[in-house]
């Protein structure tokens, strides 16, 4: 909606297109330059009320025959909209930051991590710029720590060396993380200077990528 209330252009889009929120139009800008999700990706929304991204993520798969997944997290029960996706989606209630990493890793292709993790989490909104965007530069930092360990702090410069077991396991210092080894990871924050200055710039564009 527009700050008068209105509906906007992207709202209007977003349901004549049969998204359910005009976010979708977010993903499928990111995705349009980096072409992240590609047939056989798999997929993992934080965040995913209430369901725009899911809707962009399914449909960069390609065709059901083309294989790949999509699983969708988030606090409130996530109903998997009719348009746009298929059976490679699905979602799950819980608080994603109290689970175990290795219980979201089950949820991932034969257990081996997600190659792309999307966050789109967000915090109660109080009107107060500072306040959210604090509290999202947190949500961010979470996503961070469950996508890739402790490992990307301690890299400035975005580079993670990983090492896989025979069966593709990560076996590295960043065993904790469930992206997987080359995977992409985008996370949405809350603008504000503090964010601009460090966390935004470091991890958010370019997209976070796992070497």
């Amino acid at each position: 909606m527009s700050g008068a209330g209105k509906p906007d252009f992207f709202y209007r889009e977003a349901q004549r297109l049969g998204y359910v929120a005009r976010s979708a139009f977010k993903l499928l800008q990111i995705q349009k330059q980096y072409k992240l999700i590609t047939p056989g990706s798999s997929v993992l929304d934080l965040g995913c009320a209430p369901g725009a991204w899911l809707q962009v993520a399914c449909q960069s798969l390609g065709p059901v025959k083309s294989g790949g997944l999509v699983v969708g997290i988030d606090l409130k029960k996530v109903k998997v909209p009719a348009a746009h996706c298929d059976s490679r989606v699905q979602t799950l209630c819980a608080d994603v930051m109290k689970l175990p990493k290795a219980q979201v890793r089950e949820l991932s292709p034969q257990q081996k991590g997600f190659s792309v993790i999307l966050s789109d989490m967000c915090p109660l909104v109080s009107g107060i710029t500072s306040k959210d965007a604090a509290l999202s530069l947190e949500l961010g930092t979470q996503a961070l720590d469950l996508a890739v360990g402790g490992a990307a702090l301690a890299h400035p410069k975005n580079e993670i060396q990983m090492e896989e077991s025979n069966d593709g396991a990560i076996t590295s210092s960043d065993v904790n993380g469930v992206l997987r080894r080359g995977g992409h990871l985008v996370i949405k924050l809350l603008e504000s200077e503090d964010v601009q200055g460090s966390f935004y710039k470091s991890f958010l564009f370019p997209p976070f990528w796992v070497t």
